[in-house]
């Protein structure tokens, strides 16, 4: 019987994804991470576990030192970029992911954030609570324009989300496809010019800096909305709260950060004009079952010595 970590919080004992382990003769072991852990935790619970489903704890070459029974870390998600990959390489440990699993939660909650804007509404939410009844008007979202940078499951899905509002999608993307009719593809500053919206949907690289950057916000338009349900290492956050201070863009809608959680003393939470949320882009109860069971799979597959269906290309 092979013993797998789970660190990932909303997993737990009973549930289908401990219940297809157990079926394959594995054996569970929870451990939550919410974020921190004391000097060395991650590194002694990795030593003597077969396999491990982590959400998106950090995993780095000293964390890895005691792990020699370690042979496969599945990513109950999409995003590995918190893992080192050369380091779990050169102990012979398969990364894999769960790509596909969650990307209509993501692409529901960019366009939720986006009528958020569009609509005032956590502001206006806010004073009514307060005992105030405020008219301001917003925007309707019809004939204005979303723009989407990559163009993975997420990206596609807000696409076909905005068309079906009447939205003109701007796309930006290494990789096009001209498979959804309505969808224009266009170069990184054409789409900053031109949208309304501009939401992130690419992954991180954590060789180049920020894709969103000061030039960035300077050439969006004064009304625009950042919205960022990707990774927050993809913008420079001091150069957003420049562009907030100075009123170069209108808006941001934000679900993740580039440290998480959030800092108290951030000043991304002083704004009224700013969605702020808790990295919850896949947190639905149908991503989380279905991220969880496409990770635990990689894992059985791999302790049987199978190839994975979703391994990471390292």
């Amino acid at each position: 019987m092979s013993r797998i970590l789970i660190t990932t919080d909303y997993l737990k004992p009973g549930d289908s994804v401990d219940q297809l382990l157990r079926e394959h003769g594995h054996e569970p072991v929870y451990a939550p991470f919410r974020g921190q852990r004391q000097e060395g935790e991650i590194q002694q619970l990795l030593s003597g576990v077969s396999a491990a489903i982590l959400a998106s704890e950090p995993v780095t070459a000293k964390n890895l030192e005691g792990a020699e029974e370690l042979k496969v870390i599945a990513r109950s998600g999409v995003g590995y970029d918190t893992i080192d990959l050369a380091a779990a390489r050169d102990k012979g440990i398969r990364v894999c992911y769960a790509p596909g699993t969650n990307h209509h939660s993501v692409a529901e909650l960019a366009l939720g954030m986006i009528i958020a804007s569009a609509r005032n509404l956590v502001s206006v939410h806010n004073s009514v609570k307060e005992g105030n009844w405020p008219r301001q008007a917003g925007h309707e979202l019809r004939g204005s324009t979303l723009g989407i940078i990559g163009f993975g499951p997420s990206g596609r899905a807000l696409a076909h989300l905005g068309l079906a509002l009447g939205m003109n999608v701007l796309v930006h993307t290494s990789h096009p496809n001209d498979d959804i009719s309505g969808v224009e593809f266009v170069e990184l500053e054409s789409l900053l010019n031109r949208s309304d919206y501009v939401s992130l949907h690419t992954r991180a690289n954590p060789q180049s800096p920020e894709l969103i950057g000061a030039h960035s916000f300077r050439s969006m338009k004064p009304t625009a909305v950042l919205i960022n349900t990707a990774r927050g290492s993809l913008v420079d956050e001091d150069a957003l709260v420049d562009a907030l201070e100075a009123g170069t863009i209108a808006a941001a809608a934000l679900d993740v950060f580039d440290s998480e959680p959030l800092p108290v003393d951030s000043k991304l939470r002083n704004f009224d004009n700013v969605i702020v949320t808790s990295h919850l882009g896949g947190q639905t109860a149908e991503a989380r079952e279905r991220a969880g069971l496409a990770a635990a799979q990689e894992v059985i597959d791999v302790l049987q010595g199978k190839e994975p269906s979703h391994p990471v290309d390292f």
